[in-house]
């Protein structure tokens, strides 16, 4: 269960951290009650502190009367190294890739066994496109989480095989067929998806290095990848590589594979 246990003597700020950490993935938009009881506190306590949390704007509450995470929240985030430092050095690539397909540009790192979206911008096309800034995406159903899974630690990939949630009819929940994939993603530097995430949506990726290290990914989401591969995935090693160029003039990022929402770029 998220959140924090009601030990005695916690502070106001551990407790209001834990009513934060209620929420996840799963648990997105939350009923006061079920605030409570995710960070394990008397009903009375949380309706205080989450008063406070509201006039913050560290939450914010819907019309339905549910709770949500605010956008304070998210606007204190981007301040952290590995959102603000990366999202610097990649924007005016970010911005010639999109001029120069037109299309839906990710940018991601890993956190833990999720692909976390630093950053995107938004192509004309109307496709189903799921991941927004901040969203946390299975690693094994997405370009950009295809390659940073591929690059990522032993362990990381072994926790991944355990467990892959069928998406739609093309997600690839085999192990053994994931493995093929990532193997071919470091042979041709980068990973593909046909509907795996959403139905209509396909998406190319390619490696974000720094001084030898894989330490984001970069992607397209497209209607198809039959005709445009070779030049989208050249768009995209042409946008990564100036990237990565611009990046060995910054301060090295922590670790591969350490989880790097949770490292400082």
């Amino acid at each position: 269960m998220a959140g924090g246990s009601r030990a005695a003597g916690a502070s106001v700020t551990s407790r209001a951290l834990s009513l934060l950490a209620a929420f996840d993935d799963e648990h997105r938009r939350l009923g006061l009650t079920a605030l409570a009881e995710r960070a394990r506190m008397p009903l009375p306590t949380a309706h205080r502190l989450v008063a406070d949390l509201v006039e913050f704007g560290a939450l914010a509450r819907t019309p339905s009367g549910d709770y949500v995470v605010g956008r304070r929240l998210w606007d204190i985030g981007l301040l952290a190294p590995v959102q603000s430092g990366l999202r610097e050095v990649a924007s005016p690539h970010l911005q010639d890739l999109f001029g120069a397909t037109r299309a839906t540009v990710h940018l991601a790192v890993r956190d833990g066994v999720r692909a976390l979206y630093v950053d995107r911008l938004r192509g004309n096309a109307s496709l189903p496109v799921v991941a927004t800034v901040g969203s946390r995406l299975p690693l094994h159903a997405t370009g950009v989480g295809k390659v940073l899974l591929a690059h990522a630690p032993q362990p990381v990939q072994e926790e991944v095989f355990r467990e892959l949630p069928r998406l739609t009819p093309f997600t690839i929940t085999a192990p053994g067929s994931l493995r093929r994939q990532l193997t071919l993603v470091l042979r041709d530097g980068y990973a593909t998806t046909a509907e795996e995430m959403g139905l209509g949506a396909c998406s190319a990726a390619v490696p974000v290095s720094q001084r030898g290290r894989v330490v984001a990914a970069l992607g397209v989401v497209v209607a198809s990848l039959t005709r445009d591969r070779p030049r989208l995935v050249a768009a995209l090693q042409v946008a990564a590589q100036g990237i990565s160029r611009s990046l060995e003039r910054a301060p090295a990022v922590g670790a591969e594979g350490d989880g790097a929402a949770e490292r400082a770029l």
